[in-house]
């Protein structure tokens, strides 16, 4: 696992430097008030926008994926990526950054564009704050 996340952040580091490189084709999509801006490079793709955590209740229930949920476990919930999706999740008030894995289908809301577990939440320095100003980069396999 430490080597896949190994490789995870290898990647987005020459991802980065290779983004500064090219120029970004940018989009601003407007969804009820909630201003979401998408960087597409190819298929690494960069979304802003609220995160919020998986109450404590979830805990122990099944994901949509069939796993049992575990609020210690660096997991998120997405509504259109595939199970399996490693998400890397910036929040922008503090610079904290979390590998996740896409197991759930969430959030529920337009106002959020991912949920994540408590154990990714307080890596991320929002546990207790409910919501943060994220960034999620992700890379969309190859069809």
């Amino acid at each position: 696992m430490k080597v896949l996340f190994f490789i995870f952040f290898s990647f987005f580091s020459i991802a980065s430097i290779s983004a500064q490189q090219t120029d970004l084709q940018k989009d601003s999509i407007q969804t009820d008030s909630i201003l979401t801006e998408v960087f597409r490079n190819d298929s690494l793709h960069t979304v802003r926008g609220k995160a919020t955590y998986y109450a404590s209740k979830f805990h122990g229930r099944r994901t949509a994926n069939g796993e049992v949920f575990s609020n210690k476990k660096m997991t998120a919930a997405h509504l259109k990526l595939p199970f399996g999706t490693l998400v890397k999740v910036t929040n922008l008030d503090n610079g904290n950054t979390v590998i996740v894995k896409v197991n759930d289908r969430g959030p529920h809301t337009k106002a959020f564009i991912i949920d994540v577990s408590q154990a990714a939440a307080k890596e991320l320095g929002f546990y207790g704050k409910g919501v943060a100003n994220v960034e999620i980069s992700y890379q969309m396999a190859n069809k």
